[in-house]
């Protein structure tokens, strides 16, 4: 076998445990907003959609909600920035990062029945954020795990781009992420609608089942699907 062939075949391997940890998750997040849509009327990963709402709450004189929305994306920033921390400060990126997540989606399940709806809602647009972390980049391509409509829009643009005569195909893969939230959405309707007192805890499960799994990678791929951080200290 020459070089050059056993080039590709890493890194198909390395594209198609990408695409498979990104289904896995963009599922995850799919199932997470749609039960917490359903328990709290509000978004836990779309972002665009609650400062569209806080803006209409403001408008309105509701700024109880509006509080609650700005509150939320805040939690959501937060989260994107404690994965980054995790996932460049340990060995197994993805593993932790995940685990996490889990931890985080647990603790909310189990104030579920408390009078903190509010601090339960925080808590799981956090995770939300945090779980981005996971995956930043297939082979280079940017991957969003938690909102499909950046992923929607590079697709589109590469249906564009084919069309005026470019081969390239790597842009297909953007369309994982939304299949992935889609069919994770309905789940987690079915559930949130079924099972309302063990949604969350499901969730959690489901996240720590897909960490577990992530202990299998080869060694060589755990680093490579998260951007290279440089810190440069200041003497």
């Amino acid at each position: 076998m020459t070089r050059q062939k056993r080039r590709k075949i890493i890194r198909a391997r390395r594209t198609a445990t990408g695409i498979a940890l990104v289904a896995a998750i963009s599922f995850i997040a799919g199932m997470t907003d749609a039960i917490g849509l359903t328990m709290s009327g509000d978004f836990v990963s779309f972002m665009t959609g609650n400062t569209t709402r806080a803006a209409l709450s403001l408008q309105s004189g509701d700024y109880t909600h509006a509080a609650t929305l700005f509150a939320a994306i805040f939690a959501f920033v937060a989260g994107n920035a404690g994965g980054i921390v995790i996932a460049h400060r340990s060995y197994r990126r993805i593993f932790n990062v995940l685990c996490a997540v889990g931890a985080l989606l647990g603790l909310a399940a189990l104030l579920q029945q408390t009078d903190m709806s509010i601090i339960q809602f925080c808590i799981v647009v956090f995770a939300m954020g945090m779980i981005n972390a996971a995956v930043e980049h297939i082979e280079g391509l940017p991957i969003g795990l938690t909102y499909v409509t950046g992923a929607l829009s590079r697709f589109g643009r590469g249906i564009g781009r084919f069309m005026l005569g470019e081969r390239k195909i790597d842009w297909t893969i953007q369309i994982v992420p939304w299949l992935g939230m889609i069919t994770g959405a309905v789940c987690g309707a079915i559930v949130a609608r079924s099972y309302p007192t063990v949604a969350l805890a499901a969730v959690s499960a489901a996240v720590f089942a897909v960490a577990a799994a992530t202990g299998f990678m080869p060694r060589s791929l755990r680093r490579r699907y998260n951007q290279n951080v440089t810190i440069r200290r200041v003497n």
